[in-house]
């Protein structure tokens, strides 16, 4: 057990869980540049210092995960573990140089060759940066509205959610649809994945909360990730594996996150 620096880099949105009541996946950079998952954290139940954001540094002492055979998961002490906020990285106004140090260390472009690797015995990548060749749509589907009915009564018996008025914890909000982008890698396969970034959640509620219309939300979700990221900025993807599908799914990886700064070309003008 050692104290462990990470920089942030992703935090997906939350999902309730049975044994934890409601956690966040988060993975970052170690201070080398490699990849590393820290699961399970009850994120929302963290006090207010230490709720960490995107590109902010954090200290915490993590152990390698022993029921996730995945090389790059780790999980705090215990749930109560203290999480120090120690710095961040700025985003330079828009450059982002420093942060591409440390994200851009290594990059995919092949799809089948990420897999293969994932895969691989061996090696068995399950956190990655993926460079898209082209980036042809963003798009929304209706899942279900709501949590397990027969989940969340299982969490309501086991008193898992707090329920005094001075410490009331709520479940938080399934998103009623899902969101995915459709592209290209370097030899010309074409994909769809689903992308389960809390900011693209936080985009939909906001928007919803504003005009009160979900086609309004959604294609504010689509216009951001579209037509801001894809089309103006260079953009790469975080991808990573459930420990669940990671070795039986054709391809086991989902988008957890987005790294868009602008491009370099759009710097040089730009000065």
């Amino acid at each position: 057990m050692t104290l462990t620096k990470v920089l942030i880099a992703v935090k997906t949105y939350p999902t309730i869980s049975l044994k934890y009541d409601e956690l966040v996946c988060t993975a970052g950079f170690r201070e080398d540049g490699t990849w590393i998952r820290i699961y399970p954290i009850q994120y929302r139940k963290k006090d207010f210092k230490e709720q960490y954001k995107k590109y902010q540094w954090i200290e915490l002492e993590l152990e390698k995960n022993p029921s996730d055979f995945r090389p790059e998961s780790y999980r705090p002490k215990t749930l109560d573990t203290e999480i120090k906020i120690i710095g961040q990285i700025d985003a330079d106004g828009d450059t982002w140089e420093d942060r591409r140090k440390f994200v851009l260390q290594k990059t995919y472009t092949n799809l089948a060759n990420l897999i293969k690797e994932a895969k691989d015995r061996s090696i068995q990548t399950s956190l990655a940066v993926f460079k898209p060749s082209n980036v042809i749509d963003f798009i929304w589907e209706d899942v279900e509205r709501t949590w397990d009915d027969k989940k969340i009564a299982k969490l309501k018996q086991y008193n898992l959610f707090e329920s005094s008025a001075s410490n009331r914890f709520d479940v938080v909000r399934k998103l009623p649809y899902k969101f995915s982008y459709v592209f290209t890698d370097d030899s010309g396969k074409e994909s769809t994945l689903m992308i389960e970034d809390w900011e693209v959640g936080a985009l939909f509620w906001n928007t919803l909360k504003k005009y009160n219309n979900e086609k309004t939300a959604c294609e504010a979700v689509r216009a951001k990730y579209l037509n801001d990221f894809a089309k103006t900025k260079d953009l790469y993807f975080f991808l990573g594996t459930t420990a669940q599908f990671h070795l039986v799914a054709p391809n086991p990886f989902v988008i957890i996150g987005t790294f868009h700064p602008k491009k370099k070309s759009q710097i040089a003008f730009d000065f």
